[in-house]
C-alpha cells in the first residue's frame, strides 16, 4: 500500500517539555482527567473536506496545497486516494472520527443517479478500511449550498424541483451514514436564508425547511437510524440573513416545530462569534436547553468579519469550552476538526502541524476546565451570587410558585427599597482563571 505522509512519523506524547514539532505536548489519550481517559473526553474528528479536499483556493487566488494524493481530481481514482490517504492520516494522529458531504467523497455527476452509484462504490471502499481499525463516522451530511441550483437555498428554495433534489441528496447521505455507522446526520443551513425580504416569503420558506427535517427524521428512523440529527447554527455567510442564527434560534425553531425531540445543535466556534456571541455562550445556551450535541471545533480572525475556519490555538477558549462540555456531562457527538490550514501552509506535513495544534489547545484546554472545575471557586461564587432566592422567605415562595405578582408587590412595599444586589466580582473571578491557567 502506496505511503502518502512518508516523513510524518506516528504522532506520540511527549510532554510539554518536547521540542519536537510532530509530537503532542499536552495530548496524552490515556492520562485520566476527572475519572475518563482524555481520549474519551476528547472524540476528535478529521473534516473530509477541508483536510483532504482544500487547497487553499480564495477569491483572490488558486490553490496552494496539492491534495490530488497522486491521481487526477475529479475521478474515482481521487476519491479511493483521498481515502487511503485519510486513513493513514488518522492513523498517524490517533484520530477515531470521520466526518463528511456527501461530495467530498466522490466528484459530483451532472446526473444524480451516477453519483449515487459512485457514492455506493466509494462507501464500500470506505467500510473496508474501517475494518481492522477502530475508526468511525462521526456524522455526515449533504452538501446542499455549492451547486448553483442551490442558490435560493435548499429547503427554503422557491423551486419544488430543487426541493425534490434536496431531498434525493439527504436520503442518500442518510444511506451511507447509517451503513458506515454514523452517531449524528447534520443540517448546515448555508443558504437557507436571503438577500432582501423584497422578494421573500420567510413564513413559507421556513415552514418548508421544518417540512424537509421532518421527512429527513422519518426516512432515517425507518432506515435504523438511532442516532441524533443536528442542526449547524450560523448567522451570515454565503446569504446576509441565515433562518438559523445561532443557538437560540435555532432552539426555537426546533421547538415551533416539533423537532427538538430528535434533534440536538451541532455548535461551531467561528459561526457563534459571527453571531456575535463567544463559542462559550451558544454552548451553554445548547446545554442548558439539553440540546449540546457536537461541536465543530475552530476559531475566527476577530479582525476579519468572515468565517476563517483558522485551527484552535486560542487556551482561553477552549478552557471556557471544555468547561461547559464538562458540565454538560460531554457529548453524544465529538469534536469536529473544521478548520483548515492557511494558504501559505500548503505542504502535507502542515496537515499534521495543525491537528497537533489544535489537539493540543483542547487537550491543555481540558486540563485547565477539569482544574477549574476541582478549583470549585468559580461555581461556588456563582451558587452564592443567588443565595437570596435559597436561603429567604420570600425567594423560596418565588421558586415554589408561592406568591404572586400582588404578593411580591406588597412585600415590596413594605421592604420600602432594596438593597444593591452583591458584587458580581467580574475581576476577581478573571484574576482566578488566570491563576489556573498560568499560576504555579
Amino acid at each position: 500500500m502506496k505511503e502518502f505522509f512518508p516523513n510524518v512519523p506516528e504522532i506520540k506524547y511527549e510532554g510539554k517539555e518536547s521540542k519536537n514539532p510532530f509530537a503532542f505536548h499536552y495530548y496524552n489519550p490515556d492520562q485520566i482527567v476527572l475519572g475518563k481517559p482524555m481520549k474519551e473526553h476528547l472524540p476528535f474528528a478529521m473534516a473530509w473536506w477541508h483536510n483532504l479536499c482544500a487547497t487553499g483556493v480564495d477569491i483572490f487566488g488558486s490553490g496552494t496545497a496539492d491534495k490530488s494524493f497522486g491521481e487526477k481530481p475529479g475521478t474515482m481514482e481521487h476519491a479511493k486516494a483521498k481515502v487511503d490517504a485519510g486513513f493513514e492520516f488518522m492513523k498517524k494522529l490517533g484520530i477515531k472520527y470521520f466526518c463528511f458531504h456527501d461530495v467530498d467523497l466522490v466528484p459530483e455527476c451532472a446526473d444524480i443517479n451516477d453519483t449515487n452509484k459512485e457514492l455506493d462504490e466509494i462507501s464500500d471502499y470506505i467500510l473496508e478500511k474501517m475494518k481492522g481499525t477502530d475508526i468511525e463516522c462521526l456524522w455526515g451530511t449533504a452538501n446542499m449550498f455549492s451547486n448553483p441550483r442551490f442558490m435560493n437555498g435548499a429547503g427554503s428554495t422557491n423551486s419544488a424541483d430543487v426541493y425534490a433534489f434536496a431531498a434525493a441528496q439527504i436520503k442518500k447521505a442518510l444511506d451511507i451514514t447509517v451503513k458506515l455507522g454514523g452517531r449524528g446526520y447534520v443540517f448546515w443551513g448555508g443558504r437557507e436564508g436571503y438577500e432582501t425580504l423584497l422578494n421573500t416569503d420567510v413564513k413559507f420558506e421556513v415552514e418548508n425547511i421544518a417540512r424537509l427535517m421532518k421527512m429527513a427524521v422519518a426516512y432515517g428512523r425507518s432506515i435504523g437510524f438511532k442516532g441524533d440529527f443536528y442542526i449547524e447554527p450560523k448567522p451570515k455567510e454565503p446569504m446576509k440573513h441565515q433562518y438559523d442564527f445561532d443557538a437560540a434560534t435555532s432552539i426555537g425553531f426546533l421547538k415551533q416545530y416539533g423537532l427538538d425531540k430528535d434533534f440536538k445543535l451541532n455548535i461551531e466556534a467561528n459561526h457563534a462569534t459571527l453571531a456575535g456571541h463567544t463559542f462559550q455562550h451558544d454552548l451553554r445556551v445548547a446545554a442548558i436547553n439539553g440540546m449540546l450535541g457536537s461541536v465543530d471545533v475552530n476559531q475566527g480572525d476577530f479582525l476579519l468579519g468572515w468565517d476563517t475556519d483558522e485551527f484552535p490555538y486560542d487556551v482561553y477558549t477552549s478552557t471556557a469550552a471544555m468547561y461547559e462540555i464538562l458540565k454538560n456531562g460531554g457529548l453524544t457527538g465529538g469534536l469536529n476538526f473544521d478548520a483548515k490550514n492557511r494558504r501559505p501552509s500548503y505542504t502535507h506535513e502542515d496537515m499534521f502541524l495543525a491537528f497537533i495544534l489544535g489537539m493540543d489547545t483542547f487537550a491543555l484546554g481540558l486540563l485547565k476546565a477539569a482544574k477549574m472545575i476541582e478549583d470549585g471557586r468559580v461555581d461556588q461564587f456563582i451558587e452564592r451570587k443567588y443565595a437570596s432566592f435559597h436561603e429567604t422567605e420570600v425567594g423560596q415562595k418565588i421558586l415554589n410558585n408561592e406568591i404572586d405578582l400582588k404578593g411580591l408587590s406588597d412585600y415590596a412595599l413594605k421592604l420600602r427599597a432594596p438593597a444593591l444586589p452583591g458584587s458580581g466580582r467580574q475581576e476577581m473571578l478573571e484574576a482566578i482563571v488566570n491563576d489556573i491557567l498560568f499560576g504555579q
